[in-house]
């Protein structure tokens, strides 16, 4: 009987979130955007009218048209399939890269906090050693090492944002790691293992899920900011930082070229942010200063 209420009471309070989370302006804005965005990148290759690498020398820098929607290129490609190709490129580069950080940082937070002592001392001064460097700059010195390529450029933005995420299981362990059940768990002879990721981790996923969400947007311009430097993608594949890259030089001549994938990163980023603001108030209006 205990079960089947704890599983009610379980099951109205996910569904009471979920209006909440409905009638949220950050929420419902950030998922629209980012669901507009994540069609492009599913399905750009059937939704772009050309081929993004198909050179037309009868339309060099031809201007937003019915024709070409966003303009054309030094080229004569379509500006509007590059930024949908792009998309796919940004996003999974993104995804991939916070999945990685946050699967790592999640594992030395959870362990740095539960254990304490020398372990947190260890673990948690080599995190302030990555994370005294500014983002960009550490990525950039990660491709330094690795080499040029989407590949390494997911590495190199995982590496940036362990630090990030472990800081914040950390201190989300912390304060769960008093609690009565986990005390119980103990007393029960349930090991560490089990007690961490069975008892403590869901518990304390509330800013993980924020962070994700927060991370993926940096994330996004971490990627064009290596693209751009060329350090990413590399041509003639389209990526939003390598097209910003090729239209810097021909921007008095053809805005547009800057312009589209340069609104495609800031809609996307927008989208993260609101997104993770909204789950922010949702879960723990607490964690806004905490994250900040």
């Amino acid at each position: 009987m205990s079960t089947a209420v704890a599983t009610q009471r379980r099951n109205r309070q996910g569904n009471k979130t979920l209006r909440r989370a409905l009638r949220h302006p950050l929420i419902v804005t950030g998922s629209l955007i980012l669901l507009a965005l994540g069609v492009a990148a599913l399905f750009g290759r059937q939704l772009a009218p050309y081929n993004p690498e198909t050179m037309d020398f009868a339309a060099l820098f031809s201007p937003p048209s019915a024709a070409h929607l966003f303009g054309t290129d030094e080229f004569g490609r379509d500006v509007f399939s590059r930024v949908l190709y792009g998309a796919a490129v940004s996003f999974r580069v993104a995804f991939v890269a916070v999945a990685i950080s946050a699967v790592v940082g999640v594992f030395l937070g959870a362990i740095a906090g539960f254990y304490g002592k020398w372990l947190d001392e260890v673990i948690m001064r080599f995190m302030d050693i990555l994370f005294a460097f500014p983002a960009v700059l550490l990525a950039i010195t990660v491709m330094a090492i690795l080499g040029r390529g989407v590949t390494n450029a997911m590495i190199a933005i995982a590496i940036v944002y362990i630090p990030i995420f472990a800081r914040v299981t950390r201190g989300a362990v912390l304060s769960v790691r008093g609690r009565e059940f986990v005390s119980a768990a103990r007393a029960l002879g349930q090991g560490n293992g089990v007690i961490i990721f069975r008892h403590i981790l869901p518990n304390a996923l509330g800013p993980v899920i924020v962070q994700t969400s927060l991370s993926l947007a940096f994330a996004i311009l971490a990627e064009a900011a290596l693209s751009y430097f060329g350090l990413g993608t590399q041509p003639p594949d389209a990526s939003w930082g390598r097209m910003l890259s090729e239209g810097r030089s021909f921007f008095a001549q053809a805005p547009w070229m800057g312009i589209f994938p340069g609104l495609a990163i800031m809609l996307s980023v927008m989208g993260f942010n609101f997104l993770g603001d909204g789950l922010r108030d949702l879960l723990d209006p607490r964690l806004k200063n905490v994250l900040r």
